[in-house]
C-alpha cells in the first residue's frame, strides 16, 4: 500500500443494506504526508427508488426528489474505485460505510467484490476507543475533544463529513489534544513533545510561598468541578 490515505464517509437511505437500503451520497478526501491535498470526490446516488427513511432524512436534509436525476451507482463506480484504489481508506465505524460500499458493488457484479481487496482500511473508532477508553467516540464527539473545529454540521453531509474526518484522523494521530480540567483551565499536550521527553533534562527547584498559594488554588478548582478531595 502507498502512503496515500483518503478518508470518506457515505449517507444512506437508511441503516441496513441487509434488507435493501442503498447509498446516496459519497464523499472523500485526499491526504498525502499528512496533510490534505485540495483533491476531493463527492458524488449523490439515485438509489433506485429506495426512499429515504424518516430519520436519514431529517439528519442529511436529502429529499428522494432531489434524488431522482442523479447518476447510479453503476455509473460512478469505475471513477470511485480508481480514486480510492491502492490508498490506506479512513472510515468512521468502518463496517459500515465499507458493507454498504461492497453491497453496491456486488449489486452490478463489478470486478472488485470488497474494497478491501484494493485498500487497507483504518477505523477511526477502533482509534479513538484505544486513546479515550470509555468516552462517548461518535464523531462529534471525538472531533470536538480533538479541537477540530470551523465546521458546520447542522445536517451530516459525505464529504462534510469527509473532511471533517480527515482533520479528525490527523489529530488522533499526531495533533493537538486538549483536555479540559474546568472551565478556565486546560492543558494542551503535543504528541511529538511526549515522545521527545527522555531527552529531556529538567532542573529541580523549590516551589516559594506564591508558587504553593497559586497551586493550591488550582487544586481548589479540581476539587469543586470533581467533588472529590484531591492532594498533590
Amino acid at each position: 500500500m502507498s502512503n496515500r490515505l483518503i478518508s470518506f464517509d457515505t449517507e444512506t437511505t437508511g441503516l441496513y443494506f441487509e434488507q435493501g437500503d442503498r447509498v446516496v451520497e459519497i464523499g472523500a478526501v485526499e491526504i498525502l504526508g499528512r496533510n490534505k491535498t485540495g483533491k476531493e470526490y463527492q458524488t449523490y446516488i439515485n438509489p433506485e427508488g429506495r426512499e429515504m427513511s424518516a430519520k436519514a432524512a431529517e439528519i442529511t436534509n436529502i429529499k428522494d426528489i432531489q434524488l431522482t436525476d442523479k447518476p447510479l451507482f453503476k455509473d460512478i463506480a469505475n471513477e470511485f474505485i480508481d480514486f480510492i484504489r491502492g490508498a490506506e481508506l479512513i472510515a468512521h465505524n468502518a463496517n459500515f460505510d465499507v458493507g454498504f460500499i461492497n453491497n453496491e458493488l456486488k449489486l452490478i457484479n463489478h470486478e472488485v467484490k470488497d474494497i478491501t481487496d484494493i485498500c487497507k482500511i483504518i477505523d477511526t473508532v477502533v482509534l479513538a476507543r484505544k486513546a479515550f477508553p470509555g468516552q462517548k467516540n461518535n464523531l462529534n464527539s471525538l472531533s470536538a475533544r480533538l479541537g477540530v473545529s470551523g465546521y458546520d454540521r447542522t445536517y451530516h453531509g459525505a464529504l462534510l463529513d469527509a473532511q471533517i474526518l480527515a482533520d479528525t484522523y490527523l489529530h488522533l494521530t499526531g495533533g493537538q489534544v486538549t483536555f479540559d480540567l474546568s472551565d478556565s483551565q486546560s492543558i494542551e499536550v503535543k504528541e511529538e513533545v511526549i515522545n521527545q521527553l527522555d531527552e529531556i533534562h529538567f532542573t529541580n527547584f523549590k516551589a516559594n510561598e506564591n508558587d504553593i498559594s497559586e497551586h493550591n488554588k488550582f487544586l481548589d478548582v479540581l476539587r469543586k468541578k470533581s467533588n472529590k478531595e484531591i492532594n498533590w
